[in-house]
């Protein structure tokens, strides 16, 4: 009896340890919410005193609940004489989330009004969406970030959630004045710990690495959103640099399936996901690298069917002599719209990109007609070539696909104007295909001159779109910009992100961080799962690189450095079970 115990408790432990295994293959997570204060009062309507008294207590810590005893210590605000008291706070960095706001004892018991302006920008929280034809452009579209709220006497009220990092509050109702105990904003994010790290000998590529996780991280809400302010939509383009961030920064996280699982049901065939036939082909691909990260082979085989029916349709827009005839909005990123030769160019190459993906599906899977399908239609196609047409993202895709017929020359392309031309999406594309054609220093310098240049004006996340050739004559986002000279937020933008209207938090922008871990590190899965990792890093003009991967197994941790003859050499640490063909040794 004792034995037939004691192999029940051992049967029992090996099944609590599988479940435990399978439970941290992905990041169950859960979105929490944490309090901010203001950090900073970048500006205020009144220097007298007479308005406004006592501001500096809006900036003290506040314990979250509404007393007698500390509404003697507020801030009050008199609108009376015409003039509307108004404050600009900083809250130190871009959130989402919500601002409260808490009053104390007022001689005017009703409710009285404060008009609230959040901004990703100062300019943005300084505009005004009442303003008939505004050329600045902001809007309350898809949230709420400029209103009017009633505050309760001896309380608190709430907003709705919008992507912000600085709050103005005017107070409206005339010859009234309102006592304000404390301003804070509610910030909501995935309760994720960080698994993936990178440093470098260059602090700002290090800060650009950290950048860009935290603007994914920002944008894993409800679903894998491309934007917290706007348009906080699931987008299948903007998600595979998302995709990718989270592969490399967090490993296999719930929400990735959720949000791919939306957009196949939100779009049965024979349509194209975001009525994008290019956004399908990245559905595609997002699905072969998550699981590679990943390989959570039971959710990919969910995936067949709907991959089957996706390479039928693909195969259906492809002329008799391979070239791609794709319907739906034809979209590779916003600087190539209406540039048909290059969208034409990119679509071809895209096409294949996503046909080796679903072949390599098919592999995984044991299913060898959709293997055999996807390449038979895919080297049908690789006998096209088009001309990119002198455009970077073409040319990038040209090189990803293997179907430049002159890599040197398409990388060159892709190099031409520096920065010049690249874009926050298709600039992980652009980096990508640079290191494929062994001009790792090159995209080093590019990546810290683009995506460098929104922190140095101010950015603590990555931006929907970035024109270099505004960098120059631009004022920064964190402060008013002076008379005269160019703002980035309100006099930028194009297409549908034209002015305030622009995102400042887009998870599409996160591509370097991904970037500085495949190639400067070193680090790509070539099984799934993670079970076999290439080590392969190319420090370019660095002198030493660190950082650590995580796989379903635990944490790989690398280093990198120069040895005296002028050698990358990397040490790896990994966990049991995890192959590593490190290519400096």
């Amino acid at each position: 009896m004792k034995n037939k115990n004691l192999k029940i408790n051992l049967l029992f432990l090996m099944l609590c340890c599988g479940a435990l295994c399978h439970s941290l293959h992905a990041f169950e997570t859960r979105i929490v919410e944490s309090v901010v204060k203001p950090e900073a009062i970048i500006w205020s309507s009144d220097t007298t005193g007479q308005y406004i008294v006592n501001p500096q207590h809006l900036l003290d810590s506040f314990s979250g609940q509404v007393s007698i005893n500390n509404s003697r210590h507020n801030t009050l605000f008199r609108n009376s004489d015409g003039h509307t008291p108004s404050i600009l706070l900083d809250f130190g960095k871009e959130i989402y989330g919500s601002v409260k706001i808490y009053t104390g004892l007022g001689r005017f018991h009703e409710a009285l009004r404060m008009r609230v302006c959040m901004g990703e920008s100062v300019s943005e929280a300084m505009s005004s969406v009442d303003i008939p034809d505004n050329p600045q452009n902001p809007t309350n579209e898809h949230s709420v970030r400029d209103f009017v709220m009633s505050l309760p006497w001896l309380g608190s009220a709430e907003s709705g959630k919008s992507g912000f990092r600085f709050v103005r509050i005017d107070f409206i109702d005339a010859g009234k004045e309102l006592p304000l105990i404390h301003v804070e904003a509610r910030a909501f994010m995935r309760d994720l710990p960080q698994a993936g790290s990178f440093d470098c000998s260059d602090s700002r590529l290090t800060e650009i690495w950290n950048t860009g996780a935290y603007t994914v991280k920002l944008n894993m809400q409800d679903y894998v959103w491309d934007g917290i302010k706007r348009d906080r939509l699931v987008w299948l383009g903007d998600m595979h640099p998302e995709v990718m961030t989270i592969g490399n920064v967090w490993g296999d996280v719930d929400v990735v399936k959720k949000t791919l699982d939306f957009a196949k049901n939100d779009t049965p065939l024979p349509g194209w996901i975001n009525d994008m036939s290019a956004y399908s082909l990245w559905w595609l691909i997002i699905q072969n690298d998550y699981h590679n990260y990943t390989g959570d082979t039971a959710y990919l085989r969910e995936q067949l069917p709907y991959v089957r029916g996706l390479v039928d349709q693909i195969e259906s827009c492809v002329a008799s002599n391979g070239e791609e005839a794709l319907s739906g909005q034809r979209f590779l990123d916003w600087p190539t719209s209406g540039k048909e030769a290059a969208i034409h160019s990119g679509l071809q190459s895209l096409t294949i990109m996503a046909l080796n993906s679903a072949a390599e599906i098919g592999g995984k899977l044991a299913d060898s007609n959709l293997s055999k399908n996807a390449r038979k239609l895919a080297d049908k196609m690789k006998k096209v070539h088009l001309d990119n047409d002198g455009n970077k993202q073409a040319a990038a895709l040209a090189i990803l696909s293997e179907q430049s017929q002159d890599v040197e020359k398409d990388a060159q392309t892709i190099l031409k104007g520096g920065a010049d031309g690249f874009s926050t999406f298709y600039g992980y594309y652009m980096l990508e295909a640079l290191s494929k054609a062994g001009f790792n220093s090159e995209a080093q310098k590019i990546m810290s001159d683009y995506w460098g240049a929104m922190l140095d004006l101010g950015a603590t996340t990555f931006w929907e779109d970035l024109d270099y050739n505004d960098v120059s004559k631009a004022g920064r986002i964190d402060s008013i910009v002076p008379e005269g000279v160019f703002d980035i937020h309100a006099d930028g933008g194009a297409y549908c992100y034209k002015g305030l209207r622009l995102s400042l938090c887009h998870g599409w922008a996160s591509g370097p961080t991904s970037w500085l871990t495949a190639n400067v590190l070193g680090v790509r899965p070539i099984a799934p799962g993670c079970e076999v990792l290439e080590i392969n890093p190319c420090l370019g003009e660095l002198s030493w690189a660190r950082g650590s991967f995580p796989t379903p197994r635990g944490l790989v941790e690398i280093s990198v450095t120069k040895s005296a003859s002028g050698k990358d050499v990397a040490e790896v640490k990994a966990p049991e079970g995890i192959v590593i063909i490190n290519r400096t040794k």
